[in-house]
C-alpha cells in the first residue's frame, strides 16, 4: 500500500506558515488540502511538469530578484538550482514553498495554479540548512510531528515513522533527542520528517552547508540513493558546483535573476552556453575573439582569437563578426616543451610557464601565451617520473587540445564570468580584454 502511494500520491505535508516556528513549519499542516483531487489532477495531465514556473518575476522594491523565470521540472527529477550569492536561486525556492509571493507569473504544481496559495496548503515540504528539529522531542517523535498534526492513525504513524527512519539509517536513534546526535544525523532526521508526510516536491535549501567536507560528500551520494528509491521530485538550492554535478539530474545555473543555461551536468561542465556558465562551473580558460566563419563544416566556427591565432571551435549558434570566447578546460588541455615537434598537428599556443602547484591529485601549470594571458592546465599525478619531467617556471611550452574539447560560448548577461570566491560570489574578470582562467565557488 506504501509503495503504491508513493507511485500514484506522492502528497506531502506543506510548510507552516511564514511566521511559523522553524520546526512546525517544516512539517506543515495538509488538514485544509484536498489531497486527492491533487492527485487525481496530476495523474489527469500525464506530461504535466512536477513544477511549472510560467515568467515569474520578484521584485523587492526597485531590485529584481527574479526576473521572468521559465522553468518545467519533472516528475520525480532531481533538479537543481545553483548560482552564487544573491543570483535569486533562494528566492525562486521560497516562491515555490510559498514563503514569497511572486510579483508576475505563475507557479503550478502537478498542473495546478499555487501563485496565491498559503504555504501550509501546497503539496511540499521544505529542508533547511538549519535543521529545525524540537530539541524537547525524540528523534521518532519529531518525524511523525506532522503525521500526528493530521491525526493520521496512530498504528500508520508507527509503520511510516519506522519505515524513514530506517531509509535513513537512523532506525536505532529513535529514542534520542537531537542534541544528541551529530549534525549529519540531524539532517537526516530532518530529511526523514520530510519525506513521511509523502510529499508531491520536497525543497531543499542548501541542506548539507553547515556540515563538513567529508560528511557532505558522503551525504550527496545518500541524498541522490534516498531520491532514486522515493521517485518524488526534489528542487535543490545551492552555491556548490559540485554538490550540482553530483546529485543533479539537470541543473539551472543562475546569475542575477536570470537563468544562463539548463541542462544535465555533463553538458553543463562540457558545454557551457555563455562565460558566466563556463566560469562559475569548475575551471575554465577563456579565450576572447571574433567569429570570421560560422560555419566552416561539422558545426564549427572559424574564430580569430585577440592574440591572433585562427582556431575552430564547436559554434554554439555564433554569427559572423560577433565576440565571443573560446574554452577549454584544464584537463583537456597538453603541455610540451615548445622546441618539441608537433606530435599531431592539434590545434596550439606557446608561451611561458609561470607557476606549477602541487594539488595532491594532479599539478596546476600556469602559462602566460601572447596579449598576457595566463591559461591554466592540470596534469593528473598519476606518475611520479612523469611528474618529475613537468616544466618548471620560465621554460617555453606548447599548449594544445583535441579539437572536440573546445567550444565558443557568448558574453553573459553582465558580460563577465564567475570566479572564485567566498560561498560561490563572482569576482570581476575583465574578458572584454583579455581572456582568463576562471574558476567557480564550491
Amino acid at each position: 500500500m506504501r509503495d503504491a502511494r508513493l507511485r500514484l500520491s506522492l502528497n506531502g505535508a506543506s510548510h507552516g506558515r511564514a511566521d511559523a516556528d522553524p520546526a512546525e513549519a517544516a512539517q506543515g499542516d495538509w488538514r485544509d488540502l484536498d489531497t486527492e483531487s491533487v492527485d487525481r489532477a496530476s495523474r489527469a495531465a500525464g506530461s504535466d511538469p512536477s513544477v511549472r514556473l510560467e515568467r515569474v518575476t520578484k521584485r523587492f522594491g526597485e531590485l529584481a530578484a527574479v526576473s521572468e523565470l521559465e522553468l518545467d521540472i519533472a516528475q520525480g527529477e532531481f533538479f537543481t538550482l545553483l548560482g552564487p550569492s544573491g543570483c535569486g536561486k533562494t528566492t525562486t525556492l521560497r516562491m515555490v514553498a510559498g514563503f514569497e509571493e511572486p510579483t508576475a507569473g505563475r507557479i503550478l504544481i502537478a498542473g495546478q495554479d499555487v501563485s496565491t496559495m498559503p504555504a501550509y496548503r501546497r503539496p511540499t515540504n521544505t529542508v533547511f540548512q538549519s535543521y529545525a528539529l524540537f530539541p524537547h522531542l525524540s528523534v521518532g517523535d519529531n518525524v511523525a510531528f506532522g503525521l500526528r498534526r493530521r491525526k493520521v492513525a496512530k498504528d500508520e504513524i508507527k509503520r511510516r515513522v519506522s519505515g524513514e527512519l530506517e531509509r535513513v539509517g537512523l532506525a536505532s536513534e529513535a529514542n534520542r533527542k537531537p542534541n544528541q546526535l551529530s549534525g549529519g544525523m540531524q539532517q537526516r532526521v530532518a530529511l526523514a520528517r520530510a519525506l513521511v508526510n509523502l510529499p508531491k516536491v520536497l525543497l531543499l535549501d542548501e541542506p548539507l552547508g553547515a556540515l563538513d567536507l567529508k560528511l557532505r560528500k558522503g551525504l550527496q551520494i545518500e541524498l541522490k540513493r534516498i531520491q532514486r528509491e522515493v521517485g518524488i521530485t526534489f528542487v535543490y538550492v545551492t552555491h556548490d558546483q559540485e554538490e550540482a554535478l553530483t546529485m543533479s539530474d539537470r541543473i539551472a545555473v543562475m546569475n542575477e535573476g536570470r537563468v544562463e543555461q539548463i541542462d544535465g551536468p555533463e553538458e553543463v561542465y562540457e558545454r557551457p552556453a555563455t562565460t558566466f556558465v563556463a566560469g562559475f562551473i569548475g575551471v575554465s580558460n577563456l579565450m576572447p575573439g571574433v567569429v570570421e566563419a560560422p560555419d566552416v563544416g561539422g558545426g564549427r566556427a572559424r574564430v580569430k582569437l585577440d592574440t591572433g591565432v585562427e582556431i575552430d571551435a564547436d559554434a554554439n549558434g555564433v554569427a559572423t563578426g560577433e565576440r565571443c570566447h573560446a574554452v577549454v578546460r584544464p584537463e583537456k588541455l597538453r603541455i610540451e616543451g615548445a622546441s618539441e615537434p608537433r606530435r599531431d598537428g592539434a590545434p596550439s599556443v606557446e608561451g611561458i610557464v609561470e607557476a606549477s602547484v602541487y594539488l595532491g591529485t594532479s599539478t596546476q601549470i600556469v602559462v602566460r601565451i601572447a596579449d598576457d594571458i595566463r591559461m591554466t592546465v592540470l596534469v593528473p599525478n598519476a606518475d611520479e617520473a612523469e611528474r618529475a619531467r613537468l616544466p618548471g617556471g620560465g621554460v617555453p611550452v606548447r599548449l594544445s587540445w583535441a579539437p572536440e574539447h573546445i567550444h565558443v560560448v557568448r558574453e553573459s548577461i553582465d558580460g563577465a564570468a564567475a570566479g572564485s570566491g567566498s560561498e560561490g560570489e563572482p569576482h570581476d574578470a575583465a574578458l572584454s580584454t583579455t581572456p582568463t582562467t576562471t574558476q567557480g565557488g564550491s
